[in-house]
């Protein structure tokens, strides 16, 4: 007869807690949690700048964590799994949400428990899902291409935002097909006067690049954008590396930073840079149909605890 799993869920009112629980075990691979971490430090740094009750849960076993969660809707979940039965905690994760009525858009993570979550949901609600997207997760401690002979790394001053703001529009249109140019304005002007973003110069603005979500050893790099004309000149390759260098010259030990795997062009210039993939992450939106959360009051059949 298979041993009975001792489950124990809970649920967290802050940010700064949830990360008290579960810090040392996504720092075991922090380049790769530099999502979960870097939103999760943000809100619990400044949890007056959320618009949302966050949603945080970790479902543990009698060894310790099994798998954390957190989401700041409208925004899609975010899991990490560590070890033990994924399976089985992946659907306690969704009755919990179902039956307290989360609003979910979808979720990311790492491929393999994105995966569990994703069918635990189809199976206990109805509701299909569908790959939306897959992206490799990169690492660098060393920047390998050589300083640029042309051209100088510079930080976007606010006389900048008109050109951040269309790029930052450009940069969202490229991934998702669409965005909104209000978020982006804002975005983009919170993100300068942070001091956050960058502009590769070769007499003229030529490529775009962001900082952002440290975490206690990293710093991620987003927002990389170089427009359709200027494309194919190394311009992403010398703002990418230079500012790679800064930061790590700055302290942190290594630089993370996201990119499609169906992206070539991007993919072939992190690798130049010195940028090593670390795993995948996968993308899942829920279509419409199946039982509304409401519907799925559920409770455990082996009567789990709950703190």
């Amino acid at each position: 007869m298979p041993r009975k799993t001792n489950w124990k869920s809970k649920t967290y009112t802050g940010a700064k807690t949830f990360l008290d629980n579960t810090r040392s075990e996504l720092e075991s691979s922090e380049a790769a949690n530099s999502l979960i971490l870097g939103i999760c430090d943000q809100l619990a740094r400044h949890p007056e700048r959320s618009k949302t009750t966050p949603c945080l849960k970790t479902i543990e076993d009698e060894n310790g964590l099994v798998l954390a969660a957190m989401m700041t809707p409208p925004h899609k979940l975010v899991v990490y799994g560590h070890q033990g039965d994924l399976d089985g905690a992946a659907r306690i994760l969704i009755e919990e949400l179902a039956g307290e009525e989360w609003p979910m858009p979808g979720l990311l993570g790492p491929s393999a428990i994105a995966s569990k979550v994703a069918e635990s949901w189809t199976e206990i609600t109805g509701q299909e899902y569908q790959l939306e997207g897959c992206q490799k997760v990169y690492e660098l401690r060393k920047v390998a291409s050589p300083v640029p002979e042309r051209g100088k790394l510079k930080k976007a001053k606010e006389a900048d935002n008109a050109l951040v703001t269309s790029w930052w529009y450009g940069f969202y249109v490229d991934i998702y097909g669409e965005a909104d140019r209000d978020k982006t304005d804002k975005a983009a002007r919170a993100r300068i006067e942070a001091g956050d973003i960058y502009l590769w110069e070769d007499e003229q603005p030529v490529s775009m690049a962001m900082r952002t979500r440290p975490t206690s050893k990293g710093i991620s790099i987003s927002a990389v954008y170089t427009p359709p004309e200027l494309r194919c000149k190394g311009y992403a390759t010398a703002c990418v590396g230079e500012l790679s260098r800064i930061l790590l010259e700055e302290g942190w030990e290594f630089c993370a930073l996201f990119a499609d795997v169906k992206n070539d062009p991007a993919n072939c210039v992190y690798t130049r840079i010195g940028y090593r993939p670390i795993c995948d992450y996968n993308e899942y939106g829920f279509l419409e149909g199946g039982q509304t959360p409401a519907a799925l009051r559920v409770e455990s059949a082996d009567e789990r605890e709950t703190n």
